[in-house]
């Protein structure tokens, strides 16, 4: 469960690189070869036409996992132009009473699961309701220990993302976060919606447009306008906000891509329906073996024991000193028991 993330941190929380961002001098912003009508639904949705694109990339300055690109096919759908929202989170709490699983204690026979045999029980204060805060140290500390910058907060939720004593009064507009797989599929049973495949996702976040490296072109930041809500500074202690921003902001923040979609980059990672396959790619490329899902529904090679579903998009934390995942090929696999303060989610729903 999401308790997991605290007893084998290093292991089990999105791994990511070190990889210093380049821009090219002469790469284009804005794609205006391809003229796109944004059509929106009255309950804050917008129309993503069918059509064919590149998944995954060739880009050198990409990781393992997103390589190789490979040609889909995606079936026209709705999806939410913004993040689900704190407000939006607690309406669907205020007519349901549901409960997140950062609000449950933690099943130790559901934990173990997905740790390697005889990994010992943490101790019983430890097994409280709670979920991963991000905490910023003081000082410049290694890259590879991600435990120095995470820490299992008990009583951590979406209601409390700092933990206890802290609250979502101001940040109403805020994608909410700390929820689990099953907390957003409940959400969007109820709306009326689902998740999004990663191929969807992808999709939509490239505007459909082939090998371009951002969701609004491929520079990352053309002429100091900053187009996403990402890390600006030294990670992770010396966050310079040059943004606006130090952790979550509002959705609607910075510009939409060419769909009309705010915030699929940055701001905060979002769930898909897939589960994770380190090298789903190769596999479609036809480069390496199908998925035995009789062994396992996903594959993680850091990760054996993972049952983890694909997130998309980067976060708040994604830094050029650290992580390059601020773009649409981008992807992670995050155990589909657990939240985080940088993990949201947005739904999208089928054409009738």
């Amino acid at each position: 469960m999401r308790f997991i993330l605290a007893v084998v941190v290093p292991m089990l929380l999105f791994v990511t690189f070190s990889c210093k961002e380049k821009s090219s001098s002469n790469s284009t912003f804005y794609d205006t070869s391809k003229q796109i009508e944004i059509v929106r639904s009255k309950d804050g949705m917008v129309f993503i036409p069918e059509g064919e694109f590149f998944m995954g990339t060739n880009d050198p300055e990409s990781y393992p996992v997103e390589r190789p690109a490979v040609k889909r096919k995606v079936k026209a759908f709705w999806m939410d132009e913004t993040e689900v929202t704190n407000a939006q989170f607690a309406e669907f709490v205020a007519e349901t009473g549901y409960v997140t699983m950062a609000e449950k204690t933690p099943d130790w026979e559901e934990m173990k699961k997905q740790l390697p045999p005889g990994t010992p029980k943490p101790p019983e204060e430890n097994m409280q309701p709670g979920s991963m805060v991000f905490s910023a140290p003081s000082s410049r500390v290694p890259l590879h220990d991600i435990s120095l910058w995470w820490k299992w907060v008990l009583g951590a939720s979406w209601k409390h993302p700092e933990g206890p004593g802290s609250d979502i009064e101001g940040l109403e507009n805020h994608p909410v976060v700390h929820i689990a797989y099953e907390d957003a599929e409940a959400y969007a049973k109820w709306a009326g919606k689902r998740l999004p495949t990663e191929t969807e996702w992808e999709y939509a976040a490239k505007s459909g447009r082939e090998h371009q490296r951002y969701a609004w072109g491929d520079t990352y930041k053309p002429q100091m306008s900053f187009m996403a809500n990402t890390f600006q500074g030294e990670f992770p202690n010396n966050n310079l906000a040059e943004d606006g921003f130090e952790g979550t902001a509002p959705v609607k923040s910075f510009p939409p891509n060419d769909y009309g979609l705010y915030d699929m980059i940055g701001n905060v990672w979002e769930m898909t329906s897939d589960w994770y396959d380190a090298i789903k790619f190769r596999r479609l490329a036809g480069n390496a073996p199908a998925l035995d899902s009789s062994i396992s529904q996903c594959y993680n090679p850091t990760n054996p024991y993972a049952l983890e579903k694909v997130i998309k998009g980067g976060s708040f934390l994604c830094a050029d000193d650290y992580c390059i995942n601020y773009r649409p090929s981008a992807r992670q696999g995050q155990d589909y028991e657990s939240g985080t303060s940088n993990i949201g989610f947005r739904c999208v729903r089928d054409v009738e």
